[in-house]
């Protein structure tokens, strides 16, 4: 196995702003393994909230390089317990090389994953589209710029209710509204009743993450579902939702690849929790991947490449809100970023 690695800093098409700040570029550690001439592709967003820099997963790599590239590659899932085991405090380039071994797995099959699981892709869920906080105005501009089937508001301002009181006049799809562990407890549930009247699909993630007290009361009495993003990040998490939120949104980068997002799905249906797949802004690389999952969950947040002026590489197409596969195996993707 031999890596090489490099750095991408995509500007968004708007600047991207969210209860927790704005940002106008998404950096992004890009990889690739070459395994005997099949080569895989990786990416790990980083995002300063979790903690993680594009530089340390580089210097990560660069202190274990060797070790990653004598690892016996045999099956996806055996690397990535290699990698979880080489890299426990760093899940998202563990992502990174997960999705990587995953890419090479497929091409060494001759298939994409989700024919490789024997997934069928006919009823997959349509993706939604982010509209970043911005004022009014400009939040309406945005929806009108690009026409989608479902919208994805991000909140957590004094205008909440404004701002989906007049998104709604201006169109008739559905919403989701992301918090982004904004409000607090009472507070919500005032929002959510008002948005319960606006045809708001669910509420993501709208208390502090640790908020276990104020989650209870507003699981008890929300009339809409409730959906963990910030409170739900590894494995361990998944069952600590239930009874607290309806259902889960698993991020690929923060849970460490596809191998514990699969597993994270299974545990989410014994415990007849509702399963989101979400971006955080990766390219068409981490998107392919997220692409894959799609006959497994309930919603997609894979919007990524859409809310980028530009892309690292080429896979799957996007036809209002409708997921279209690349032609290639693996991730399914058709032009590569090294």
């Amino acid at each position: 196995m031999n890596i090489k690695y490099k750095s991408s800093n995509l500007q968004f098409r708007h600047p991207f702003t969210i209860s927790k700040g704005t940002k106008t570029h998404q950096p992004a550690l890009l990889v690739e393994l070459d395994f005997f001439g099949i080569k895989g592709y990786g990416e790990a967003p980083a995002i300063p909230y979790y903690n993680v820099s594009v530089d340390q997963m580089i210097a990560d790599i660069e202190t274990k390089k060797q070790l990653i590239e004598k690892a016996a590659f045999t099956e996806p899932e055996r690397y990535w317990h290699y990698l979880h085991h080489l890299f426990p405090k760093n899940p998202f380039l563990v992502c990174a090389l997960d999705m990587a071994g995953w890419d090479i797995f497929g091409k060494m099959r001759g298939k994409q994953l989700y024919r490789l699981w024997n997934l069928d892709i006919s009823k997959n869920p349509l993706t939604d589209i982010t509209i970043g906080i911005d004022s009014i105005e400009k939040m309406v501009l945005k929806m009108q710029e690009t026409p989608w089937p479902v919208y994805k508001i991000k909140l957590g301002t004094t205008e909440d209710i404004q701002i989906m009181q007049e998104l709604r006049k201006h169109t008739d799809t559905a919403f989701r509204i992301d918090a982004n562990a904004a409000w607090k407890a009472e507070e919500a549930l005032e929002k959510i009743k008002i948005f319960a009247g606006l045809n708001v699909e669910f509420i993501e993630q709208p208390l502090a993450k640790d908020d276990w007290e104020g989650m209870k009361y507003l699981y008890e009495h929300s009339p809409l579902p409730l959906i963990a993003d910030e409170s739900c990040v590894s494995e361990q998490d998944v069952e600590k939702c239930k009874g607290f939120f309806h259902g889960i949104n698993i991020k690929l980068t923060k849970c460490s690849g596809i191998t514990p997002a699969l597993r994270m799905i299974t545990k989410a249906r014994e415990l007849e929790l509702k399963v989101m797949v979400g971006s955080m802004n990766e390219s068409s690389i981490g998107s392919g991947a997220i692409a894959q999952l799609l006959p497994l969950i309930d919603y997609a947040d894979m919007d990524g490449p859409l809310l980028l002026a530009d892309d690292v590489a080429k896979g799957v197409q996007f036809d209002f809100g409708k997921i279209i596969y690349a032609s290639g195996n693996g991730l399914g993707i058709s032009v590569a970023p090294f």
